[in-house]
């Protein structure tokens, strides 16, 4: 009989793993090909618990995956104005919940200030393993910015 309820929990965990949605969405006008950089907004880094910086080694992973190039927050004012204005700025979000994790991964104008495009990875295993949703919410964002920031 347990293993019968293992089984049920597995199938609906992929099933409801499968509805989450992961997406991307870019400005209208935005012209996504003139941007060569990146640049993460202090998101406490050197701050932030010992046991979620894997976390964040995924993260800036996810951002290396496509054709951007990190540049270090505190190394902006020595890129040139051309330069500049091929920089975005990245900050990121994680909203964990019992339905499912959310990583979101924001881009913005770093002359303007403006959103250029928002990438969601979502997942879920029921609340089954925190570990495990976050990991699969970072792979899909991931999968999202090479699809929006292709090489």
């Amino acid at each position: 009989m347990n293993r019968v309820i293992v089984s049920f929990l597995f199938f609906i965990g992929i099933a409801v793993s499968s509805c989450t949605t992961s997406k991307s969405v870019v400005s209208q006008n935005a012209d996504l090909s003139k941007y060569e950089y990146a640049s993460i907004i202090n998101n406490d880094t050197y701050h932030i618990p010992a046991q979620l910086m894997e976390y964040e080694i995924q993260l800036f992973d996810a951002v290396e995956g496509s054709r951007l190039k990190l540049v270090n927050d505190m190394r902006i004012n020595e890129l040139t104005s051309a330069q500049q204005s091929k920089l975005l700025m990245v900050k990121y979000g994680v909203n964990v919940s019992e339905e499912e994790t959310i990583v979101t991964v924001n881009f913005i104008d770093y002359l303007t200030g403006r959103p250029i495009a928002s990438c969601r990875g979502a997942y879920t295993t029921l609340g089954l393993s925190v570990h495990a949703d976050i990991r699969g919410a970072i792979k899909r964002v991931a999968k999202q910015i090479a699809e929006t920031f292709p090489k």
